[in-house]
């Protein structure tokens, strides 16, 4: 059984959007948890794991960054797969507890953030408490007496492992709260099989006046959509970026080669990170 790895701990998003990317893909595949997204990378190219399952940006939140920088660092390793996920949040609670009795709510960051009007608007005394993750929040209030009034904010999985109790459904503000993750594996091929996206990522030398515009003219010029462009750090010198695009595969294969090509000679270095599927839930 191939096995895959993911951000753990159990009962979290990533765990949730695994098992239902498992079902969409009718795969039986092993799910195993890891607690740093550097070390799923490092699995994989051990090969410890067959694949690895990672977020790489959050519609409200904003990208992964170290996602990006390890995929941008590696020589052996591609993107097989994207999955965006909806992400909903609940708030859960002990069987006996109701949304009255609700003193002290316990999630990870993110989630807090991405429920601050739900919060304010239902339980503005309430004490917030920041948790490790959602799967910990769960954790916590599951371990506590029904007179502490405890309330978690976690996904539906995490709360049922855990014997709560749904007290309010999709509490997040924006319904348009998407995660979308990487499934990574080692590579296979240098170019372009079928799929609906390719991730190519360069550094470019930026004391050079226009070399960003050279570089999307490539691009344009051939009539590829770039749905995404993203900068993080070299790690060279201050001022220093590298750059990942996201492109439709909407061209003949011969059409992106010539474009990514052109792009390698305009840059320091480059690597074609993948041509992959896109499947949404």
């Amino acid at each position: 059984m191939e096995k895959v790895g993911i951000l753990g701990p159990r009962g979290t998003h990533s765990e949730e959007a695994m098992i239902r990317l498992n079902e969409i893909l009718s795969a039986q595949r092993e799910i195993i948890v890891y607690t740093g997204i550097d070390e799923i990378f490092s699995a994989v190219e051990e090969k410890e794991l067959d694949a690895g399952f990672v977020p790489v940006e959050n519609s409200l939140e904003g990208s992964v960054n170290i996602t990006l920088d390890i995929l941008a660092r590696s020589d052996s390793l591609t993107v097989s797969r994207e999955f965006i996920w909806t992400v909903h949040n609940h708030l859960m609670a002990n069987a006996d507890v109701k949304k009255n009795d609700v003193k002290k709510i316990f999630s990870h960051a993110q989630p807090i953030s991405q429920c601050r009007n739900f919060l304010r608007e239902n339980f503005p005394k309430a004490e917030i408490v920041i948790t490790a993750s959602t799967a910990r929040a769960a954790e916590i209030v599951a371990q506590s007496s029904i007179g502490d009034g405890y309330a978690a904010i976690c996904s539906r999985r995490g709360g049922q492992m855990n014997g709560l109790n749904l007290i309010a459904e999709d509490v997040q503000d924006n319904t348009a709260n998407r995660t979308r993750f990487f499934e990574i594996q080692r590579r296979k091929e240098i170019y372009m099989p079928r799929g609906d996206k390719i991730l190519v990522v360069c550094q470019i030398d930026g004391s050079r006046a226009g070399v960003l515009y050279s570089v999307l003219k490539e691009f344009a010029f051939r009539h590829i959509n770039m749905t995404r462009i993203e900068s993080r750090p070299a790690r060279t010198e201050l001022g220093e970026y590298i750059f990942f695009f996201d492109l439709e595969n909407n061209v003949e294969r011969r059409t992106l080669n010539e474009a990514i090509g052109g792009v390698q000679r305009k840059s320091i270095w480059l690597r074609n990170l993948g041509t992959f599927p896109v499947i949404s839930c």
